[in-house]
């Protein structure tokens, strides 16, 4: 009785990679482009060739933070693995913008030299600067006069993305306008600014009368006014941050990540569920996590 045929498989064709030109950045860079025409090519990857434009935005956003995470860990090989696939994602945005005719990564990459060119005179022409501060201000200037000419924004806070997480588009804003001008004169202003927003938080919080409750049930305009407080005192601490040299997003998610491990060791050391301990138990608990910290620190 004779067999069924087996299936023939697909044909496979291997990378073609390009002939290495001697210089490993180039080199790198040719060869991931190789891969992802390779990827986008009729017979390649179905989930590649599915992508547009608007899906692969989300996973640039995702690649960018996990990039973030990696720095701020200090950990080199998951930082060269997460550069990698947010550089992979945007040489994948480029293909498809190709694919469809919009425009390619030739173009992405000569329209970012021409920026930095042209934002760059006191590197590549005659203007003198003699600090970073100068630089960025130069810079502030020449993105001001080119959004002119395109009659575009030309505020001192253009430019800052609304989908930036909220404390990092306040840090952004608080630099803009501080080198617009917009500026106290030394850090004291500003953390009397930060005090000054507290305080009427507080007074608006006991103001609503709910400082002693357990279960807070507020009016609709006891939550507006309080939230409006609330707001200007993150939005103060932001701006501060900028005249301490310190990134108020880098330093929140450092603040979770110390709450995190030390909530964590609260419950280790307490072994039963929260819900049955008393919050004397429970501050000890935390006093003892926070001095853990201390010393692996």
């Amino acid at each position: 009785m004779n067999q069924p045929a087996s299936p023939t498989p697909a044909a496979t064709r291997p990378l073609e990679v390009p002939a290495p030109i001697g210089e490993p950045r180039a080199d790198a860079l040719r060869k991931l482009i190789a891969i992802v025409d390779r990827l986008r090519a009729p017979d390649g990857c179905p989930w590649d060739r599915e992508q547009t434009l608007a899906s692969t935005a989300p996973h640039l956003v995702e690649e960018a933070h996990e990039l973030l995470e990696a720095i701020e860990h200090g950990d080199d090989p998951h930082t060269v693995e997460e550069a990698g696939d947010l550089l992979m994602g945007i040489v994948l945005l480029a293909r498809i913008a190709q694919d469809a005719g919009r425009f390619d990564l030739a173009r992405v990459g000569e329209a970012v030299c021409e920026k930095l060119v042209r934002r760059h005179p006191h590197v590549f022409g005659d203007v003198a600067v003699s600090t970073a501060g100068e630089a960025l201000s130069n810079w502030e200037a020449i993105k001001r006069a080119e959004r002119a000419a395109k009659a575009a924004d030309t505020s001192a806070l253009a430019g800052v993305p609304v989908a930036l997480p909220a404390l990092q588009r306040a840090q952004r804003m608080g630099s803009k306008a501080i080198h617009a001008g917009f500026r106290w004169s030394d850090v004291s202003g500003a953390l009397a600014k930060v005090r000054e927003e507290v305080g009427e938080l507080a007074e608006e919080v006991e103001r609503a009368d709910v400082l002693g409750a357990r279960e807070v049930k507020l009016s609709d305009a006891q939550r507006e006014r309080i939230e409006h407080e609330l707001g200007d005192v993150f939005i103060a601490a932001a701006f501060l941050g900028n005249y301490l040299g310190i990134d108020p997003e880098r330093a929140t998610r450092g603040a979770l990540r110390r709450f995190d491990s030390r909530f964590r060791s609260m419950e280790r050391d307490l072994a039963r569920p929260l819900a049955q301990c008393t919050l004397d138990e429970m501050m000890a608990a935390w006093k003892r996590a926070k001095e853990e910290t201390r010393e692996q620190g």
